[in-house]
This record gives structure tokens, C-alpha cells and sequence, in this order.
């Protein structure tokens, strides 16, 4: 039997025609799926056949605040697996079928796919969902194994954990949120949260693994970590993360 599939994103009002490009996508290759979007920003917005969660509000975005909301939502809406995925990321035709193959195997672990950028030059359409395989490129600073390939973690690698596109069970979502209350809240704003959560996987011996096939196709945007607001948080949340784990992330960034 086909476990239940949540899949849950993050979105502001600017990013609602992304998401609801990413949820036709997520119907193309996988129908039966449910969906929960958390807004954030400061306007709440509605969505077609996604389950619209209110974390908006004034101030720095609140992603670790959403991302908990969003993860405890589906998982008392009775998800058996939980698949995050950045409100910019498509799904590939693949990626769902391989984060369940993959925690069928490993249900006590996190599974991460391969996270391919597009270029300004290769937008994604309604239309257009059959040739995103032709662009594939998967980021080089991460492991992608051959599709249908699980390649465990090695202990310097949960640094490079990306909330662009995970899965894990309702099960160990729960137990994360028990341990070391998931996604941090006290990281506000951009940049910080993902890499905290990778290290207190590492702390907490949760084991990751790098899927191959469960490809994310994320579309193209100007860079976010050079808006001034955004600067300023990369700063705070930097030092944040450096008292707890002595070192320092996001260092292009900074």
C-alpha cells in the first residue's frame, strides 16, 4: 500500500505563482499527494488545492517557525511521509517515488535528493514539465547519486543539508520536534535555520541520506542574500550559529 504523502512548502504573496506551478507539477507526476503551503510575509493568500497555513506576520520572515507549522500540520493530518520542498523548487518526475523507496528502506532516516538550479534561460511551465529532465544539473557541492542510489552521509556532510527538498517520516518528524524542537526559532529571518537543523541531526545520530532521483528543479530568481534586510540577518543568524557549533556557516555569504 502507498504510504500517505504530505507535501509542504513555505511561500510569501510574491512567491503564490510558484507554488501553485510546483503543485500542478506535484499533480503531473504524483496525484495523490496532499499539500500545505505556510505563508509568510506579511500577506496571507489562497491557493488552489493546497491547505494554507497562516505564519505571516511584521518584522524578519519566521521560516523555522513555518517550517515546524507546516511539518506538525501534515503529520497530524495523518502524512506517513513528510516531503519539504521550497516554494521555487519543482518537483522532478521521479522525486517522490524516490523518497518513499528510500524510507521504505531507511525509516529512521532523512532523505535529501539532488537540488538542480535553472538558469534565467530555462523557465518552467505548466507546458513545459516534461523537458525539466533535459536541464538537469545537479548542484556540485553536494553528493547525487545514480538515480535510485542511496549514499549515507558521511559526518562532514550534514553541513550540507538543504531544506530545498527533504523527506522524512510523520514518525521521525515528530521525534526531531521532541529532541531538539525541529527547525530552530530562534534564527529569525534569512539564512541560518538549515544548517542547524543538518548539525543537530548529526548530534542526535539521525542518519542522512543523499537520494539519487528525487530530483528538485528550482527556478530561477535574483540572488536573496543580497537584499539589505536579509544581510542583516545573515549577520545575526551566523553569530547565532557559531556560539552553538563553533564555526562559522554561509561563508560566500558572508
Amino acid at each position: 500500500m502507498t504510504p500517505a504523502i504530505h507535501v509542504v512548502t513555505l511561500a510569501s504573496a510574491d512567491r503564490a505563482d510558484r507554488v501553485r506551478l510546483q503543485r500542478t507539477a506535484l499533480a503531473h507526476w504524483a496525484p495523490a499527494i496532499a499539500h500545505t503551503t505556510a505563508a509568510i510575509g506579511q500577506t496571507l493568500f489562497e491557493l488552489p488545492e493546497s491547505t494554507v497555513l497562516d505564519a505571516t506576520g511584521p518584522g524578519r520572515l519566521q521560516l523555522a517557525r513555518a517550517r515546524n507549522l507546516a511539518g506538525d500540520h501534515a503529520a497530524d493530518a495523518g502524512a506517513e511521509i513528510i516531503v519539504f520542498l521550497d516554494a521555487d523548487c519543482l518537483p522532478g518526475p521521479r522525486l517522490i517515488d524516490r523518497y518513499t523507496a528510500a524510507l521504505a528502506d531507511h525509516p529512521d532516516a532523512v532523505a535529501c535528493g539532488p537540488v538542480t538550479y535553472l538558469r534565467a534561460d530555462q523557465p518552467a511551465t505548466a507546458d513545459t514539465l516534461d523537458a525539466l529532465t533535459r536541464y538537469r544539473n545537479p548542484h556540485p557541492g553536494r553528493p547525487a547519486p545514480a538515480d535510485g542510489a542511496v549514499q549515507p552521509a558521511a559526518d562532514d556532510e550534514y553541513q550540507l543539508f538543504w531544506s530545498l527538498s527533504f523527506a522524512l517520516s510523520a514518525r521521525l518528524w515528530r521525534d526531531c520536534r521532541k529532541a531538539f524542537g525541529g527547525f530552530s526559532v530562534d534564527y529569525r529571518g534569512y539564512g541560518g535555520e538549515d544548517t542547524d537543523f543538518g548539525m543537530q541531526l548529526r548530534a542526535h545520530r539521525i542518519p542522512m541520506l543523499w537520494t539519487g532521483g528525487a530530483d528538485a528543479f528550482h527556478q530561477w530568481h535574483p540572488p536573496s542574500h543580497t537584499a539589505a534586510g536579509n544581510r542583516e540577518a545573515i549577520r545575526a543568524n551566523a553569530a547565532l550559529f557559531h556560539s552553538r557549533w563553533g564555526y562559522w556557516p554561509m561563508q560566500d555569504w558572508l
